[in-house]
């Protein structure tokens, strides 16, 4: 199963209602299980430095499947993923990368989203991906 345009843009669509939410602006993209860009948004006035992190946030939760916070924390100094985001022409380790899950609990994507504090990218990220 892989990530459809229509799965993407809900995605977008639950992550922009979170961010308004908490008042904050993103920039927030979604891979499909290729590591793919399928879509993205950057919302009126968000960080033009945070486009990059967030697509390269989509693939790093789709390349390891797991969160990119938890990437990070194996990836600290005597971690067992040490030195890791210089892998794939640039991986991003901290909060804010999530994969995306289908029904079957298979991972068909991954969602991206940078502009704000890890926590907040962190929680948009999540609104967006629970949303498929």
């Amino acid at each position: 199963m892989n990530m459809t345009l229509d799965q993407a843009e809900k995605a977008i669509a639950a992550a922009k209602k979170k961010a308004v939410a908490i008042d904050t602006k993103m920039n927030i993209a979604v891979v499909d299980a290729g590591a793919n860009l399928v879509a993205f948004a950057r919302m009126d006035g968000a960080w033009l430095g945070s486009l990059d992190i967030s697509i390269k946030k989509a693939k790093t939760a789709r390349f390891f499947d797991m969160n990119t916070g938890v990437v990070g924390e194996l990836s600290q100094p005597g971690g067992s993923l040490y030195n890791i985001e210089h892998s794939n022409n640039g991986l991003i380790t901290f909060p804010g990368g999530i994969p995306i899950k289908n029904s079957k609990d298979e991972i068909i994507g991954a969602i991206g989203v940078s502009g704000s504090s890890v926590e907040n990218d962190h929680a948009v990220a999540e609104a967006g991906a629970t949303s498929i």
